[in-house]
């Protein structure tokens, strides 16, 4: 297996990723804010594209824990990590800052595609 880890952000606005290539699977976690945790996990599998069977597309299934609100951060990192790698990915994201205010989520929402993209980069180098 090799591994890579990733950071972005400081502060409560800190965000950490472990990615880890099983074969040609890929298995990542990110985590950040006050609190890392579990609050979503998603699985993406590539698929020809339902309106141009040679182009690849992708499609998720989603756990979300009671209360979370990081599902569709989970769904859209494994989404594109697996049309983008043509193989299975799993994302799992937790990212929490207490009574967290709209700029807050704005400011953690932009680290995580800055970061997303560092692990984009990585998977498909």
């Amino acid at each position: 297996m090799k591994m890579q880890t990733f950071s972005l952000g400081v502060g409560e606005y800190l965000l950490e990723a472990v990615a880890v290539r099983c074969g040609d699977d890929l298995t990542v976690v990110i985590g950040g804010g006050e609190r890392q945790h579990i609050g979503a996990v998603a699985v993406g599998v590539p698929r020809p594209s339902l309106q141009n069977a040679s182009i690849v597309s992708s499609s998720a299934s989603v756990i979300c824990l009671t209360a979370h609100k990081e599902d569709m951060l989970a769904r859209s990192a494994a989404l594109l990590l697996a049309r983008l790698t043509e193989h299975t990915v799993t994302v799992t994201v937790g990212l929490h800052i207490d009574d967290a205010s709209t700029e807050a989520i704005t400011v953690l929402e932009q680290n995580f595609k800055e970061l997303l993209e560092q692990v984009r980069l990585w998977a498909t180098a």
